[in-house]
């Protein structure tokens, strides 16, 4: 940008064009300020650290268990970890890309895809898939917020008049029209902080109440399907429970994005801190979940390992209550780069003036439409196992490899090209088998599903 305004070459001063220039740059500016993720740029690296913990940490670990049922020991422990470490891997690429190019900062993920795959491609590739990733996990969590209530309520007052999951939804659903108005990641970081804490509370909460509870009687460890390809179908709609288990890479150059950079200091340093911090919190909330959970259980375990606990009341009705509490923070998280693509169409494509009301009646319409869909169709683990395959796979296990080798062409047969490759082909895999077992959920779920019930 620095050069703009200066004389043009022929020493003449073109100053109606310069001046539209500098206007140009001045509003560019001004929007740059104004947009959600490039508006602050003051972030500690702990604010990284909670921030990718919210994110990461979803009200899916407390279907690991189950999802271990569905695959075994064996294929279970070995997918929760390859997992781990291949999400670790590919987090790391995307932090170390964020400043590749000397003085220019990728704030999204899909400026980073339009530098890979160029200027339209780029966006094709990425923004759907993101945006897909992003409402996805928001109506997701519109549903779990208004389950996890419902349980709170049926457990605190098990007399009470039974309340329709739809007006929990509602409930839930209303937090979020106030909250959703905080302009930008760093003044999130509050609620992030909370829901952070909140998370690891009750993935404790999990596995040490099944551990108190011991070995269920007649425990059993088989498959639990009768049929053969009733027991794959479950495999594959494990495995995409397992992908959206991990899928925090679709906000994470947006997080980073509000790290202060210097070339001295350069925002990768305090980011894969934070991330490294984050992904020992998600190492201790999901290993213990996932493998207590199913060693007590068995493959009797339910789709939420709270359920499977009933007893003592007021734990289980707390760990709920977190679990509300957590999705909050992360429905935040997940909801901000959507506001900023929104709110970048509207400025820069539709010549809005970047202003309050726009953003109050932007932000309130988006909340309501999760709202909307997500009482519409709230069978919530078939969608999951659908949309996990779908689309996080690619932008948490893949993408990024294929951006890593589009940019920095790794020589061939190098250890980096076959780490990449060998990604490449896991999240390929998790792609094409989960959603065809998550869709069968759905199908079968939708079967005996009555509208708005």
């Amino acid at each position: 940008m620095g050069s703009m305004g200066t004389e043009s070459p022929n020493g003449h001063n073109s100053s109606p064009h310069r001046k539209t220039v500098e206007e140009k740059s001045e509003r560019e500016k001004r929007i740059e300020e104004w947009l959600p993720i490039t508006s602050k740029r003051n972030a500690k690296w702990w604010y990284s650290a909670f921030h990718n913990v919210t994110a990461m940490v979803g009200a899916g670990v407390l279907g690991l268990p189950y999802a271990m049922s569905e695959l075994g020991w064996g294929p279970g422990v070995t997918i929760l970890i390859l997992s781990w470490i291949i999400t670790l891997y590919t987090l790391w690429q995307m932090v170390e890309m964020h400043e590749m190019v000397p003085g220019k900062r990728f704030d999204r993920y899909h400026e980073l895809g339009q530098y890979a795959f160029g200027e339209k491609l780029g966006l094709y590739i990425v923004v759907p898939q993101q945006l897909v990733v992003e409402i996805g996990v928001n109506i997701v969590y519109m549903v779990t917020g208004g389950t996890s209530l419902q349980k709170f309520h049926d457990t605190v007052c098990s007399s009470c008049k039974k309340i329709k999951l739809t007006y929990f939804i509602m409930i839930f659903a209303s937090v979020h029209f106030v909250l959703s108005h905080l302009p930008d990641f760093n003044s999130i970081s509050g609620v992030s902080l909370a829901a952070a804490v909140m998370s690891l509370s009750y993935s404790t909460i999990a596995w040490a109440a099944s551990l108190h509870k011991g070995v269920q009687e007649d425990v059993q460890y088989g498959y639990k399907a009768k049929s053969t390809s009733g027991t794959i179908f479950n495999f594959f709609n494990a495995l995409g429970s397992v992908a959206f288990a991990y899928a925090g890479h679709n906000v994470v150059l947006e997080i980073q994005a509000t790290i202060p950079s210097t070339p001295e200091k350069p925002s990768k340093v305090p980011m894969w801190r934070g991330v490294v911090v984050a992904y020992i919190v998600v190492a201790l909330c999901y290993f213990p979940v996932g493998l207590i959970g199913y060693w007590m259980f068995g493959n009797e375990v339910k789709s939420d390992i709270l359920i499977s606990l009933e007893k003592p009341a007021w734990l289980i009705a707390m760990a709920n209550l977190f679990v509300v509490i957590h999705v909050i923070g992360s429905y935040q998280i997940y909801a901000m780069p959507v506001f900023d693509m929104i709110e970048t169409v509207l400025v820069k494509k539709l010549n809005f003036e970047p202003s309050t009301m726009l953003r109050f009646i932007v932000r309130n319409i988006y909340v309501a439409f999760t709202m909307f869909i997500a009482i519409t169709f709230p069978f919530f683990d078939g969608l999951l196992g659908f949309f996990g395959g779908f689309a996080f796979a690619p932008t948490t296990y893949f993408l990024p490899c294929i951006m890593w080798l589009a940019i920095y062409k790794p020589k061939r047969f190098s250890l980096s090209w076959w780490t990449n490759w060998m990604c490449i082909v896991f999240g390929l895999g998790l792609m094409i088998l989960s959603p065809i077992g998550g869709l069968r959920t759905i199908i079968i779920q939708a079967k005996t599903y009555k509208f708005y019930s």
